[in-house]
């Protein structure tokens, strides 16, 4: 039987020590750290509100509470002309008035909310899901307890709670008995709505919940999540919680954010543990937990969802507080929180989802009051097509956020990171590509990495045969990176992944450039470049540049792995070379098992030559081979030099180079580079068919040379490539910090 997990054990992240032994943030009451109770807290007694002077309960920075005086409400009586009247008022009167049935219920919700539809959901919970004795039970004991709960809410939240907004960075900390108060209102649907922040706050009011009827398939899924809320409410109104709960929104500038072309971080430093069984609640207690978030924290959760995310909010329903006051996530902003307790067992996923009794929460507290729970909660991107999601814009994107996540001011005794296939399910995000991503997020974060595939024994041995991969060979973040730029134009196969990235591997460490071992192509690397370039003795001037260099020395190599019949190709001066640019398909490739399971090193690729008859002058096709490899691209693109090109000085030209495919391999990373393969790649893809139908130039002016890997055009018309350049440069600013001096 093999065993259940694949790298370090979990006792060798704690490091001598336990789970619970790892870095705590503190509390720190500040105009950036809101703080509603009276601090220090102790867990010798419930924590009492803090007063505040000069309280905000009704502007554009802070959360509008229920209770507050401006909270009006338009009442008609008798057919007469409405009339404005306190809200809370009303609210307080329709409330506590007796309540005995859902009809009273429903009345009472819609006596003080406008226009809403019937709350067919919540009727179908009290008059079929529940007996009719557990019905009464509700109305006569927990309803009453739940209301009074709601009603005190002006005595536990005096204070100001702040709408944590967009690029803003802002904690707000809270008692239990706090959050209790403030989701026993959002039950009652007590919360005044505001049309013009409903786009970009998630809302808290659970009228969607009771509406949520319309799906057959999903009415046992809503219904046993209102049983994992009421067990919630049971909970809280017979035993007041002694506990602090910390919500952080986090925002990181760009220029706080690594480069990850130029990161050179070894990724085999990052300890992982992979396994096939258990949850990242029940089994990465004391970690980083991570949430498979919508960009509205909570997603579906009162509505019809009901998978990773929904499922943890309804079993902590404290986290529900969080859609109160975060706005929509951006980009490159995560929330975190810290201190929610556990109250529900559940069993079962999206539709057979099912609440499976109570749950006693032994997680400890720390010096701060707060249970040691610390949920990130981050958003992944929803790709409608699944190629979408390898354009390196996109990658970087979900590295920024993951990162964000991970990300931490302290860099010492930070908790492992315990995820699973985030953005896998709805999504469609491909496990394989966001394995890689979290794990270089976690080695630029500090942090080891706990893995969870959900039952998938195979997806374990795959993840972790690519981690070996990755760390016998002292892969860097810079190098994988652009080993994605590549994937991601070669427009291959997703499940092909790992398998190019193998090969890609090999054949950039035989030859960097992988393009050829022939010395023409050489040329055209760094190296050949730097030669040229370097040696005071070799003149720029026609007749010894290196492009006479190339056209004497081209052929001179020997042709051991020139195959038998092949016709050498006469080079003459002056004519133009155009390489043949027809589209093969890589030929016999490896699955990934074999890949993964074979020790065999690779062969590098290299060079034929075959004679072509196309036009009436001898023309050389040069046709890239390799055995039992993936190609590294699909097919090859044109790119047109013209002689002036190799005449520029080997710094130019290195900068060129960095421009197309960023600073060479195991090079040290440079703060001048400013573009890597990022912008160019994305072109390429979405202009393919303009690429490759373009005209080669008839003149003797230009040499048309087979790459064999994705390039940029450069032409005689030097302003278009300025153009060009420094659009690159604007659009990957939204990615990136400027490297570069103005």
């Amino acid at each position: 039987m093999s065993k259940n997990y694949s790298g370090s054990s979990i006792s060798d992240f704690y490091r001598g020590k336990d789970q619970w032994s790892f870095y705590v943030p503190p509390i720190t009451p500040s105009k950036h750290h809101t703080v509603l109770y009276q601090f220090p807290a102790t867990l010798s007694s419930i924590p009492q509100p803090h007063v505040q002077r000069n309280p905000k309960h009704w502007d554009e920075d802070h959360v509008r509470m229920p209770y507050s005086a401006e909270n009006l409400y338009p009442l008609e009586e008798g057919g007469t002309e409405a009339i404005l009247v306190s809200r809370w008022k009303l609210i307080c009167e329709e409330l506590k008035k007796p309540i005995k049935s859902f009809a009273d219920l429903e009345k009472a919700i819609c006596s003080y909310n406008r226009s809403i539809s019937k709350l067919t959901a919540l009727k179908i919970f009290f008059e079929e899901v529940l007996s009719e004795e557990e019905s009464e039970e509700f109305f006569e004991n927990m309803l009453p307890k739940i209301i009074q709960l709601a009603l005190r809410l002006p005595e536990i939240v005096p204070g100001s709670i702040p709408l944590l907004k967009k690029h803003h960075s802002k904690s707000v900390s809270l008692s239990q008995v706090q959050v209790s108060s403030l989701l026993a209102n959002a039950f009652l649907c007590t919360f005044p709505w505001r049309k013009n922040v409903s786009s970009s706050y998630p809302g808290i009011n659970f009228i969607r919940l009771y509406i949520s009827s319309q799906r057959p398939r999903y009415r046992d899924s809503v219904a046993e999540k209102i049983k994992c809320i009421l067990h919630y409410f049971r909970r809280v109104t017979k035993t007041e919680p002694k506990g602090v709960i910390t919500v952080e929104r986090r925002f990181l500038h760009k220029t706080e954010i690594p480069r990850w072309d130029t990161l050179q971080n070894n990724l085999g430093n990052t300890r992982v543990h992979i396994a096939n069984t258990g949850t990242i609640e029940d089994d990465g207690l004391g970690f980083l937990q991570i949430d498979f978030a919508n960009k509205y924290v909570g997603g579906g959760v009162l509505g019809y969802g009901c998978v990773q995310e929904e499922i943890r909010f309804v079993i902590c329903p404290e986290l529900l507080i969080t859609r109160l006051f975060i706005e929509q996530l951006d980009d490159t902003e995560a929330v975190i929180v810290r201190g929610v307790e556990r109250f529900s067992k559940y069993t079962g996923y999206g539709e057979t989802f099912k609440w499976d009794g109570n749950y006693v929460d032994n997680t400890p507290f720390d010096i701060y009051c707060r249970r040691q729970t610390t949920i990130s909660i981050i958003d992944a991107t929803l790709f409608w097509k699944a190629d979408q999601q390898y354009y390196p814009s996109a990658i970087i994107r979900e590295l920024n956020k993951a990162y964000v996540g991970f990300s931490s001011h302290h860099t010492d005794n930070l908790a492992p990171v315990a995820t699973g296939n985030w953005g896998c399910g709805a999504f469609n995000g491909d496990v394989k590509l966001k394995m890689l991503i979290q794990l270089i997020a976690c080695n630029a974060a500090h942090r080891d990495l706990v893995y969870y595939t959900f039952g998938n024994e195979e997806l374990q041995e795959t993840l972790y045969s690519m981690y070996l991969f990755i760390a016998n060979n002292k892969i860097k973040t810079g190098e994988l990176w652009k080993i994605f730029c590549r994937f991601a134009a070669a427009r291959l196969q997703i499940h092909q992944f790992y398998s190019f990235i193998q090969q890609c591997w090999f054949d950039i460490k035989d030859n960097p450039t992988i393009i050829s071992d022939n010395s023409a192509f050489k040329l055209l690397s760094r190296e050949g470049i730097q030669y040229y370039g370097q040696s005071s003795k070799r003149e720029t001037s026609p007749a010894k540049s290196p492009l006479q260099k190339l056209k004497k020395d081209h052929f001179d190599t020997p042709t051991t792995s020139k195959p038998i019949g092949s016709a050498q190709p006469n080079f003459v001066e002056g004519e133009i070379i155009p390489f043949s640019q027809e589209r093969k398909e890589h030929g016999a490739t490896l699955n990934n098992d074999e890949i993964l399971s074979s020790d065999k090193p690779r062969s590098t690729t290299f060079a034929t030559y075959s004679q072509s008859n196309s036009n009436s002058d001898s023309i050389a096709a040069l046709h890239p081979k390799s055995f039992y490899s993936i190609s590294t691209n699909k097919f090859s693109e044109k790119t047109k030099f013209n002689k002036k090109f190799f005449e520029k000085s080997h710094t130019e030209l290195l900068n060129i180079f960095s421009t197309i495919d960023g600073p060479p391999i195991g090079s040290e990373a440079k703060e001048e580079v400013s573009d890597t393969l990022l912008t160019a790649s994305d072109k390429w893809l979405k202009e393919e068919n303009t690429v490759k139908e373009q005209k080669m130039m008839q003149t003797d002016d230009f040499v048309v040379i087979n790459m064999n890997e994705n390039t940029m055009e450069i032409e005689e018309n030097h302003q278009e490539s300025e153009s060009r350049v420094l659009q690159t440069k604007n659009k990957i600013t939204d990615y990136f910090s400027k490297s570069t001096k103005s």
